[in-house]
């Protein structure tokens, strides 16, 4: 149970203030009949605003395809953000909506975006090693011997230091394509692991991320999720850029 105003004003709908005006207004409804006192405890399951329930008050777990030249970041600053593919509500939720890792400008694909922080630490913790899945176009055709130095782990330099990669698959594809699948997540990993070859990536595209895949879902769209395991599970709908 949660008083209305701070249910309200934590799902980015308005201020506890304002909670108050609304229901003055006849705007909500608690479990059938119109609530007139915003600081009453109440089952956000059984709130309604404006004749429509909540947007997943128990947390939000989101997959979005991500068109490439967006940014990860909330800094409106650096660029078209991907927060701005989803609703302008859920940019005022607390806690905050974040990516779970992030995806480059120049890389589209599978991104998963919530307001769990212990959702975020389960999927991007090196520990735990969820895999994720990347079709890569080169400017020349993958070889059998980048599938070897892939499966033996890579040298990279970073901040001033050599680090070896985990293991990683690379599946040689038709033409100047190919399929990675890593256990970890190093900044512009994918890319570095095949400039150390000498290839150059051309396009990168991310397809799987754990169990979650993108299936047909179109760039730029995004699609609600249950949230998973100890998480309480929320709707499922599909949206897009409005």
């Amino acid at each position: 149970m949660r008083r209305l105003d701070q249910l309200l004003s934590s799902l980015g709908y308005c201020s506890r203030k304002q909670a108050q005006a609304w229901c003055d207004a006849g705007r909500v409804w608690v479990a059938g009949a119109p609530l007139d006192d915003a600081s009453r405890k109440v089952d956000p399951a059984q709130v309604k605003l404006d004749d429509a329930p909540l947007d997943f008050p128990d947390g939000l777990f989101v997959l979005l395809h991500k068109p490439v030249g967006l940014v990860c970041s909330h800094d409106s600053g650096e660029g078209p953000r991907v927060y701005d593919l989803l609703p302008q509500r859920w940019q005022q939720r607390d806690p905050k909506v974040t990516t779970i890792g992030r995806l480059d400008k120049d890389t589209s694909g599978l991104l998963l975006l919530t307001d769990q922080g212990a959702l975020v630490q389960r999927l991007t913790s090196p520990k735990h090693h969820v895999e994720k899945v990347y079709l890569a176009t080169l400017d020349r055709a993958p070889t059998p011997e980048m599938s070897e130095a892939f499966a033996r782990g890579l040298e990279l330099t970073e901040d001033g230091e050599r680090v070896k990669t985990r293991p990683a698959a690379l599946r040689v594809l038709e033409g100047n394509r190919a399929e990675v699948t890593l256990h970890e997540g190093r900044y512009h990993q994918v890319r570095r692991m095949f400039a150390a070859l000498g290839a150059h990536v051309v396009s990168l595209e991310r397809t799987r991320l754990g169990e979650w895949t993108l299936g047909d879902l179109p760039p730029g769209r995004w699609k609600a999720l249950p949230l998973p395991c100890s998480l309480s599970p929320a709707g499922e709908r599909v949206g897009e850029r409005g």
